[in-house]
This record gives C-alpha cells, sequence and structure tokens, in this order.
C-alpha cells in the first residue's frame, strides 16, 4: 500500500516505511521519497519484533542515497531509508530478548521491523534518556571522542579548531578538547549557534561561517595558529583553516557536509596543489575515518568516558527533536542545510 500522509501516528496494526523513491541530483528534496503503508512483519524462530522509539538522522544518509562506490552500499530504490533506531521489543521467539526490552538497531525509517539480534545493542530498560544512544552516547559521541583523542591527538595549551561546533559530533569534540587542556575555537551558523557554543559549551571562541571575514576573524582568534582541526564541513570553512596549520598540525577527516550535495566540482583554480603542498611542507597529517569500521572495538572505553563526563556534568548535550515519522525527510532536508540545532533525532512512538 502506497503513501497516505493520513497515517500520521504509529499504531499497532500496521508499518509506514519512507523508502528511497529516486535518486536525488544536488539536493534531495521530498519527492526523493515515499511512504509505504504495509502489514505487520511476521516473526519467526530466533527473530524479535522491534518497534521503533526515536530515529536518527544524520549527514552520512546523504551519500547513502547516491548510487557510488563507497564504505557502504547505497540505499536500492524501493528500499528502506538507514538509519540507527532506539527500540523496544514488542514479540520475541528469541531467547536473548523480551518483551520490553530497549535496544539499539539499525532498522531505518520505519515503525517496525524484525531482526534475528544479530548487530542488536542491548540498553538499560529504564534508561533515563534512550535517545542518547543515538547521540552524546552513540555514533556521534563516538566519533567525536575517537576522532579527536586517537587522530587528533591534543595535548594541554594546543589550539584546536572545530566546525559545526553546535552539531551533534561538534559539540562533544570541542568539549572534550576543553578537558585536555586545549585551547578551542569553534566555527558555527548564525550568532544563536556561536552564543550556544561559547556560553554553554564553553569554547574560547566561536565565529560565524556566514561572515564576510570568516578568514581573517579566525587568523585573529588563532593567534599561534591550529594545532588540531577537526572537518565535518569542507568548502570555505577548510579554505580559512588551511593557510593557520602549523607544523605537524592533525586533522580527523570525519564528513564534509557542504559538499554532499554537489553534482559538480566546486568553480575556480584547481587547489589540489596548494593542499598537497601544506601537506607535505608542514609534515601535516589528514586522515578519514568510518567510526564503527576502525573504532567499534573501543566501544566500551569511549562509553566508560562519556557516561563519567556526563555524570559529572562536564559534558553538555543538545537534542533537536522532531515529532512524527512522517517528517523525517522534511527534517533531513534541513539537516543537510543546517536548520537544526543539536543532534537531530526523532521521535517516531511513545517511549
Amino acid at each position: 500500500m502506497s503513501n497516505t500522509m493520513q497515517n500520521t501516528t504509529q499504531s499497532g496494526d500496521q508499518n509506514r516505511q519512507w523508502v528511497l523513491a529516486s535518486r536525488p541530483q544536488g539536493a534531495p528534496t521530498a519527492d526523493n521519497f515515499r511512504l509505504e503503508v504495509s502489514a505487520m512483519p511476521a516473526v519467526n524462530d530466533g527473530q524479535v519484533l522491534l518497534r521503533s522509539v526515536y530515529l536518527s538522522l544524520d549527514p552520512y544518509m546523504r551519500g547513502r542515497m547516491n548510487d557510488a562506490k563507497s564504505y557502504a552500499e547505497p540505499v536500492a530504490l524501493g528500499e528502506v531509508m538507514v538509519g540507527a533506531s532506539v527500540c523496544r521489543v514488542v514479540e520475541s521467539k528469541n531467547s536473548a530478548y523480551s518483551v520490553g526490552d530497549l535496544v539499539l538497531s539499525f532498522g531505518g525509517w520505519q515503525d517496525y521491523h524484525v531482526s534475528d539480534g544479530i548487530g542488536l545493542m542491548a540498553l538499560p530498560a529504564d534508561m533515563a534518556r534512550p535517545s542518547y544512544a543515538l547521540g552524546v552516547l552513540g555514533m556521534p559521541g563516538l566519533t567525536a571522542y575517537m576522532g579527536l583523542l586517537d587522530i587528533g591527538d591534543p595535548q594541554p595549551g594546543e589550539t584546536v579548531v572545530v566546525a559545526a561546533a553546535s552539531g551533534a559530533v561538534g559539540s562533544l569534540v570541542g568539549q572534550i578538547a576543553k578537558l585536555k587542556g586545549c585551547k578551542v575555537i569553534g566555527i558555527a551558523g548564525g550568532d544563536e549557534k556561536c552564543r550556544y557554543v561559547r556560553d554553554t559549551l564553553g569554547f574560547d571562541a566561536c565565529i560565524d561561517h556566514k561572515a564576510a571575514d570568516l578568514a581573517s576573524q579566525l587568523a585573529s582568534a588563532c593567534g599561534e595558529g591550529i594545532d588540531v582541526y577537526f572537518e565535518n564541513v569542507g568548502g570555505k570553512v577548510f579554505d580559512a583553516v588551511l593557510p593557520l596549520l602549523n607544523p605537524k598540525a592533525r586533522i580527523p577527516l570525519c564528513g564534509l557536509i557542504s559538499q554532499y550535495n554537489a553534482s559538480e566540482l566546486p568553480a575556480g583554480p584547481d587547489r589540489l596543489g596548494l593542499l598537497m603542498g601544506n601537506l607535505l611542507v608542514k609534515k601535516i597529517k589528514m586522515q578519514g575515518f568510518i567510526v564503527f569500521d576502525d573504532y567499534g572495538h573501543r566501544y566500551n572505553e569511549f562509553m566508560q568516558a562519556m557516561v563519567a563526563w556526563l555524570q559529572q556534568g562536564k559534558i553538555q548535550f543538545r537534542e533537536d527533536i522532531v515529532d512524527g515519522l512522517e517528517k523525517s525527510p522534511e527534517a533531513f532536508i534541513g539537516l543537510l542545510e543546517g536548520k537544526n540545532f543539536g543532534k537531530l533525532v526523532v521521535q517516531v512512538g511513545a517511549e
């Protein structure tokens, strides 16, 4: 059964699914998604039926909409959009799980899905903030922690610059860097986000990437150059950072959100030689990483540190929660345009 927008609440007798209707050319639009409503999936021996409570929306999903070779297979046309979700077990034929259990799964943009238990992560059934498993205690948190500490290797007194500083990953990168004794400069979009980064998160400064004089403001804030640049934006922000990098600077390469909707290379002169020359002469380390591929085995190490920091009040984390699965495409499109403020999560159903 296809797209009926009357189905705006989660029910116990049907399954809503957002599928990829077409591949975007440039920025995605609502037409690239289709809402389908189907019967509840059957549960066989060894399986569990999971009801989505929270769905994570993340920039990497844009790449999965393309039919291009990458670190993961693209979403096929007509398939459910991918994504991590916090779910309740509503039916179990698997001895490892009971009805009511709370789990982290990767069932995608839908109300219900069936799992054989492989890849599920058990969460405390009475977890106070289950959505945190998609943010500060989930993939964004692990990304910030391992990317900064393992690749960035910040030392006390060094200057760390963080792009998308008010976002799910950047906000944590900067706070961890402060805990490690660094000077931290954030870059974010708009006065409200910059104030939050300075006043709530405790960065030393935050610069609006929309400012015409971004490069000169950044240079003034980083009087002794940049030792670690956590890259998740690219584009004009990286252009402003590059000349300020110190010898032996480190660049954890997490993402390039400014370029995800691009359908061609940027206009202007070829700057690859400039980048390569800086990497060579300044002996800069620039390393990309895919967090669960590279650091999934260190998740427990991350959890011990992050839970302790949260309990001690040393880490602040902001969520942008959208109510209703039906709003997922609109929210995702807004994410790529920087409209969210904090970790973007969809509340699909009641806790």
